[in-house]
């Protein structure tokens, strides 16, 4: 079997995440490629030693481009802060290396298409961590919608709110970094547009709307500097759709007493699916033509008969994770790396929603409505 040894770059929440799912898929899944946790790199040398240590790693180094330039590290995983993303995945691709990325690739619309042009001249495999398009009721909602069960689709209604950034003392971070890109817009604002446009499909034009509620925030916690926060910490917009729906999209890192608040319903002329990923393993649906008296939504439970599921666990209603879900997110790379199915969303993908995200930040700042093309 083949062996895809992991060079993995920045060790917190996301890298973690990644490594918990390289090992998952490993254990749960008969992948067609195994990953090897090789070479992991951080900010320094002792960082990156005692990362390495925790989470398994066989070596370590502080210069990322000594791990791009290791002739054993076969795939790059990126998930270092934004601002980053552009130049190590250029380097790895130059080298000839796949890529995997976490989200959102870049810090715009332009720099997205350049990584993902570099990929496609270099003929390099690319994967970016919209994880949540791997939840089985997600890849549900996608085969109801397609199937035509609830007719034609007239619209959607996606939110990705949470909560971390709702204290005015939390300190300024690497995401309010407007090298890095915009702010909530993109962080989580791209997670649901990811979805809306998986399930619903592209979207044409947006009209937006953000806001910066808290302007500055302390440069560390506790201390008495502060600093100017310049990116959006709330996002909206209405959309429409190429196939002719409408709908709207919001994002907030602010929303007080959110932890997970990925939601969407899509309507239909016969029907309407529901899904919220603080209740990431249900998925409601109403169909018209019910009896009189006894017209309500029908609660699906993920079980054995949803992609992915029965590899975990035989029974219905006994949940996958949030971790669980980037293991599916792995065994699709694995796959793709193999010579299988091409991996989705890939560089390409994360242009297009880019797109989106540089759209309705244009829009709120024009205060027009701005098609999709124009970015």
């Amino acid at each position: 079997m083949k062996m895809v040894r992991v060079g993995l770059i920045g060790s917190g929440f996301m890298g973690r995440s990644h490594t918990f799912a390289f090992n998952t898929a490993s254990s749960v899944f008969e992948l067609p490629a195994t990953p090897v946790l090789e070479l992991l790199a951080d900010v320094d040398d002792d960082t990156a030693a005692a990362a390495a240590k925790a989470l398994g790693f066989s070596r370590s180094t502080g210069d990322w481009r000594a791990l791009i330039d290791d002739p054993a590290v076969d795939l790059v995983d990126i998930t270092a802060p934004n601002v980053l993303h552009k130049p190590i995945a250029l380097a790895a691709i130059a080298a000839g290396k796949p890529v995997y990325c976490e989200k959102p690739l870049a810090a715009n619309a332009a720099e997205a298409k350049e990584m993902a042009d570099a990929a496609d001249a270099a003929g390099v495999i690319t994967a970016v961590g919209f994880n949540y398009l791997k939840n089985p009721m997600v890849t549900l909602a996608r085969e109801i919608v397609a199937s035509g069960e609830i007719g034609e689709v007239v619209s959607f209604r996606g939110i990705h709110a949470e909560d971390y950034m709702a204290d005015p003392q939390s300190p300024y971070t690497w995401r309010m970094d407007p090298e890095g890109g915009h702010g909530v817009v993109a962080d989580l604002g791209s997670h649901i547009i990811s979805i809306a446009r998986y399930v619903v499909g592209p979207i044409a034009s947006v009209v937006g709307q953000i806001a910066t509620v808290t302007t500055e925030r302390p440069v560390a916690p506790g201390a008495s500097e502060t600093r100017r926060v310049e990116v959006d910490d709330q996002a909206r917009a209405l959309v429409r759709f190429e196939g002719g729906a409408t709908g709207s999209i919001e994002a907030s890192w602010i929303a007080t007493g959110r932890k997970m608040t990925l939601a969407f319903d899509i309507t239909g002329t016969k029907g309407t699916i529901a899904v919220d990923h603080e209740r990431m393993n249900e998925l409601q649906i109403y169909t018209t033509g019910q009896p009189a008296g006894r017209e309500g939504f029908k609660t699906i439970l993920a079980g054995p008969d949803h992609d992915s599921y029965a590899a975990f666990c035989p029974a219905p209603g006994h949940q996958l994770g949030f971790n669980d879900i980037k293991a599916i997110e792995v065994k699709a790379l694995m796959t793709a790396l193999a010579g299988g199915a091409p991996f989705r969303p890939d560089f390409r993908e994360a242009w297009e929603i880019q797109r989106v995200v540089d759209a309705v930040v244009a829009s709120a700042r024009a205060e027009r409505w701005v098609n999709i093309a124009e970015t």
